[in-house]
């Protein structure tokens, strides 16, 4: 948890979190679901401590916008899976 936070907070710091592709893991393992479900729930709980901390904007539809890119949407560009 505090390497996923470290690595979000670096990312931050340097203005480049919401191009951020997300958490990179061996995909053939059964293990990685569980894996990315709590790299989701660590993100979501920092950018809502931030959040509470008058850190970043109080802004639902500007955050969740974030997590969408950050969790999804940037890999799908990344990798070019387009519908």
């Amino acid at each position: 948890k505090e390497g996923m936070e470290w690595q979000i907070n670096a990312l931050s710091n340097l203005g480049l979190l919401s191009h951020w592709v997300g958490m990179l893991t061996d995909s053939r393992s059964f293990m990685s679901f569980p894996r990315h479900e709590y790299f989701r729930r660590v993100f979501c709980n920092l950018i809502a401590r931030d959040a509470a901390a008058g850190e970043v904007p109080d802004d639902f539809e500007l955050l969740s916008a974030l997590v969408e890119r950050v969790c999804y949407g940037n890999a799908r560009r990344y990798f070019g899976f387009y519908d």
